[in-house]
């Protein structure tokens, strides 16, 4: 899934939209939100708000972007109460046209849809590291010319559900909303005049946390991000590899970041771990 290193793949915007000081929750509420579940509200948000600090908002290149979101709880809040209308009244209960809000896929293609996105459109739901395999994806579509630029969004909501999943396995925060990057070919963005944020230097995924920081070349990185999204949001599950590179654009001032998420890590969730590593414009790692 790495794609080839001639490819040099940035993120030229970033998109919070996370319940918590700063957040306006009236923009949940806003015209075309009604029939959105709250996860797809929350990823449209960060998806306008990433577009536009890309300088790609109603952009005609759109067209043929791409997207790629993880979420491992998504809409599960719909999934429930599609489950609950059917136990109490059988599927005559459900009105046809909500049925395409129970696909677990149904986030990805309301953003697609939000911004007239017709190309790759992604939905992975592998655990907590699942945000930087988004990323990783990403940089494989444009190696592919199949897209560029993508739309990554990392997605998960607070709703009753998810929340007796988390109080259930000892859970006591966790993240409300979604984060949007930006990610295209260095030499797209410089075309454009678009601010780089960050080079993508490498990635790997191991069966442990050793392999996958080797395979992403990055032994020697001094800075890794691990238990910062713990601390300002709880637990970010699907989230958290996105989430961990918005914090990580933050912070490349002091050189490169490693940003690490599965088992071995911080939200360790007993699956495979990914790595990646991110630099600040213009430099790479050995």
């Amino acid at each position: 899934m790495t794609p080839p290193a001639t490819v040099r793949t940035a993120i030229t915007g970033v998109g919070w939209a996370v319940s918590g000081p700063g957040f306006d929750p009236a923009g949940l509420t806003r015209r075309g939100m009604r029939h959105k579940d709250r996860a797809s509200r929350f990823a449209v948000l960060a998806a306008e708000a990433a577009l536009e600090d890309a300088g790609l908002l109603g952009a005609p290149e759109l067209e043929g972007a791409a997207v790629v979101l993880s979420s491992n709880y998504g809409n599960l809040d719909t999934v429930c109460d599609f489950v609950a209308t059917i136990a109490e009244s059988t599927s005559a209960g459900i009105r046809p046209m909500r049925v395409p809000h129970m696909s677990s896929h149904v986030t990805a293609a309301w953003v697609a849809l939000q911004h007239g996105i017709r190309g790759p459109n992604l939905t992975l739901c592998n655990g907590a590291s699942g945000g930087l395999d988004a990323v990783a994806w990403a940089r494989t579509l444009i190696a592919a010319g199949r897209a560029a630029p993508v739309l990554v969004i990392g997605v998960e909501p607070d709703t009753a559900p998810v929340a007796r999943l988390h109080r259930e396995t000892g859970g006591q925060r966790w993240i409300d909303g979604a984060v949007g990057l930006v990610i295209e070919p260095t030499e797209h963005a410089g075309s454009r005049g678009a601010p780089i944020r960050a080079e993508i230097a490498g990635y790997g995924k191991g069966d442990d946390e050793l392999s996958a920081v080797r395979a992403a070349g990055a032994e020697a990185t001094p800075r890794r991000l691990d238990g910062e999204p713990a601390a300002r949001f709880g637990r970010c599950s699907g989230a958290l590899g996105v989430v961990q590179c918005a914090l990580a654009v933050e912070q490349l001032a002091d050189g490169a970041v490693l940003a690490v998420a599965g088992a071995g890590s911080s939200e360790s969730d007993g699956t495979s771990v990914s790595a990646l590593v991110l630099t600040p414009p213009g430099r790479r790692t050995a």
